[in-house]
């Protein structure tokens, strides 16, 4: 599909959008806008295997996530939302590169509540800081699971703490599905392209 690989390949050299100048931005906001248009799943909440999954983020203007490589002695690696719909979960995994040893994980659980056959309203509920190797992490499958089975990490592991739902909360909408691209835009107006796997 052209509007497809005109997408990919205008965020291709944007690093995630770490690097995207205001004309790049524009840019890719034009190329996301004409492929929405061209939506194969007109009802991407009732799509259950092309959405559940692990998403790899391939680009995105939300400045929450991309302050995350400016942690110091540190650089953003990959970034995963991992969503769970028999659960109606969601999970962002942030990876961070560092020293030896020193690579380190941000992840945030999440509760999804479907609005409508596009949007849900996502209700934040837990978050973890801790380094990838106490945290025995391997993939954002893996983690999950223990994530899921684990009621707290000890502080030897990360930092676990809870997120009050009300304080932060917001929707989520799915503006184009196929069976490995994903396009969703948020509540602060952000803009979230993906890939499946």
């Amino acid at each position: 599909m052209l509007g497809k690989a005109e997408l990919l390949e205008a965020i291709a050299p944007l690093n995630r959008g770490i690097r995207a100048t205001a004309a790049d931005r524009l840019m890719v906001e034009a190329a996301a806008v004409r492929l929405e248009e061209r939506n194969p799943t007109a009802h991407p909440l009732t799509a259950t295997p092309r959405l559940e999954g692990d998403w790899r983020l391939l680009y995105t203007t939300s400045r929450e996530l991309l302050n995350l490589d400016r942690l110091p002695l540190a650089s953003l690696g990959s970034i995963y939302q991992c969503i769970r719909l028999q659960e109606g979960r969601i999970y962002n995994v942030a990876e961070v590169a560092g020293p030896p040893l020193l690579s380190g994980l941000v992840a945030v659980a999440a509760r999804l509540e479907p609005v409508s056959d596009r949007r849900v309203n996502v209700r934040f509920e837990r978050g973890v800081l801790g380094l990838q190797n106490r945290l025995n992490y391997q993939s954002p499958s893996q983690f999950i699971a223990t994530l899921t089975t684990t009621r707290r990490f000890s502080l030897l592991q990360g930092i676990d703490f809870p997120i009050q739902a009300e304080r932060q909360s917001g929707w989520l909408e799915v503006t184009y599905l196929d069976d490995d691209l994903r396009i969703s835009r948020g509540n602060q107006g952000s803009l979230f392209i993906l890939r499946k796997g």
